[in-house]
């Protein structure tokens, strides 16, 4: 088993023992400071399999659509297609200059025949 699995797999026990555990606090008929005690252990387990991970940044618009409990697959798609989009405007810059450098390079030439001709030798 992969050591990134493995540690995905150390997290969610982890975590689901956290949750047992305040599932059993939230009944009265248990040994609070044990439980307790059990709680700083897993948490600190928690603490320490993430300390793996901190170069890892989640932006907050994930982490809000998370709360408002819609999938963060939204945000990647939105940004997706805002990136799509941009590239489509820059694409469309870049077609226009060359257009224009085109056009201005063919009115240079029945100007200055000679000229255009030199400068195409250089460009060579």
């Amino acid at each position: 088993m992969g050591s990134s699995k493995q540690n995905l797999n150390q997290a969610i026990n982890s975590i689901e023992k956290t949750l047992g555990i305040l599932h059993q606090l939230s009944s009265f008929d248990v040994d609070v400071a044990s439980q307790l005690n059990n709680l700083v252990f897993e948490l600190d387990n928690m603490a320490k399999l993430g300390e793996k991970y901190h170069s890892i940044k989640v932006p907050m618009e994930v982490l809000n659509l998370i709360d408002n409990g819609k999938n963060p697959d939204e945000f990647t798609r939105d940004v997706l297609n805002n990136c799509i989009a941009k590239n489509q405007i820059t694409k469309g810059k870049v077609d226009a200059f060359k257009d224009l450098r085109w056009h201005l390079l063919e009115d240079l030439e029945h100007a200055f025949p000679r000229e255009v001709e030199d400068y195409r030798q250089r460009r060579i």
